[in-house]
């Protein structure tokens, strides 16, 4: 008993180092970003400000919200054929998206005084979490790992991606968002009426994508939180009310992860994973930065190809009993390091420092 409870002690400790090295490195990052552009960051116009407010705004609720998600019995249902550690985490309240990301919202709004473009991404983001909730509530209700269908979903997640795009094809900025622009590099590929399918499919790819992240305990919410960060750093020269809506997301991953760090106290559910995804791909549409978000997306796209190829591979070495062959252990790629050994937190630290690599790159070739 005594060596159980130093080990998840020790386990614990881990966690909230691992959390708070992202935070301070995601706090300093800020306050460096905003003084090398001339921007005081206690300002509502900076990185620094939204950051810190909704780091602490979100925190400080998720004490209010997670013992009434554990009152209303909203425990998660854990998948019987995933890693066996994760049977623990049987009835650990999800949904956590509920408090975040309205908390980020909100923020973002009023920081950015209610500007047009922030609000119509907000729209976005709060649209696919209601999607997330739907399923996440329908799960809990049948009391199995099934919610809503995936041809609901999907359908739900192409009608306001096509809502979105339709208010964005009357209010397009000043440059035509249909010509991608190749950053670093003055060229654009003109894309003209093409824009719009692909705009409607980043949408709906990067919410399932971020989706998929979502299944270790802080790896959705530290990486998400690092893509949002660099992404507003991006931006911040062209559309600064959207710099503000980024960082007050990110600040709201951050306040969320002091409950969902390793050990978790609340998931955030598709509730969470959903929006964030959303969010990510509106900002890129409306600022014509697809490439860079590309780019920040990487663990996002390796993750959904993992289970693209699980799921093709099965089915091309099925044999006549049904029965295929697997690819890996289980996918996505971050079940399959747990299956080969990897704790948790190694998989969400090495995951961590990548997409601070990937940030990095795409920072250290944009001019401020």
């Amino acid at each position: 008993m005594d060596a159980k409870l130093s080990s998840e002690q020790g386990l614990n400790i881990s966690g909230i180092a691992l959390a708070s090295l992202l935070a301070v490195g995601l706090g300093t990052t800020a306050f460096y970003l905003d003084s090398i552009a001339n921007r005081l960051p206690w300002q509502s116009m900076s990185l620094t400000l939204p950051l810190l407010l909704c780091a602490v705004g979100s925190g400080v609720v998720g004490y209010w919200v997670i013992p009434l998600l554990q009152a209303l019995k909203t425990g998660q249902i854990i998948r019987e054929d995933g890693p066996q550690a994760h049977l623990k985490k049987a009835g650990t309240p999800t949904m956590g998206g509920i408090f975040f990301i309205p908390v980020g919202v909100i923020i973002a709004c009023i920081l950015s005084n209610f500007a047009t473009e922030v609000i119509a991404v907000s729209a976005l983001t709060i649209s696919y979490g209601l999607i997330g909730w739907l399923d996440d509530w329908q799960i809990l209700r049948r009391k199995s790992n099934k919610g809503i269908s995936p041809r609901t979903k999907l359908a739900l997640q192409v009608g306001f991606a096509a809502v979105f795009c339709l208010w964005l094809m009357f209010n397009q900025p000043s440059n035509n968002i249909t010509n991608i622009a190749l950053p670093w590099v003055s060229f654009t590929l003109p894309l003209g009426f093409l824009f719009w399918p692909l705009a409607g499919f980043v949408l709906v790819a990067e919410s399932n994508a971020t989706n998929l992240t979502d299944g270790i305990d802080g790896l959705a919410a530290g990486t998400v939180a690092i893509a949002l960060l660099a992404l507003g750093a991006l931006i911040a020269p062209t559309a600064p009310g959207l710099m503000v809506f980024c960082a007050a997301l990110s600040g709201g991953c951050l306040g969320f992860l002091a409950h969902n760090r390793n050990p978790a106290r609340v998931f955030m559910g598709d509730t969470g994973s959903l929006a964030l995804g959303g969010a990510l791909a509106a900002v890129a549409l409306l600022t014509n930065t697809l490439v860079a978000l590309f780019i920040l997306s990487g663990i996002f796209f390796v993750e959904t190809l993992s289970v693209m190829a699980q799921v093709s591979y099965y089915k091309a070495t099925k044999g006549p009993d049904g029965k295929g062959k697997r690819l890996f252990k289980m996918a996505p790629l971050h079940h399959h390091l747990e299956l080969t050994g990897w704790s948790e937190l190694q998989v969400v630290g090495v995951f961590y420092v990548i997409a601070a690599i990937l940030a990095a790159i795409c920072l250290a070739l944009t001019p401020f």
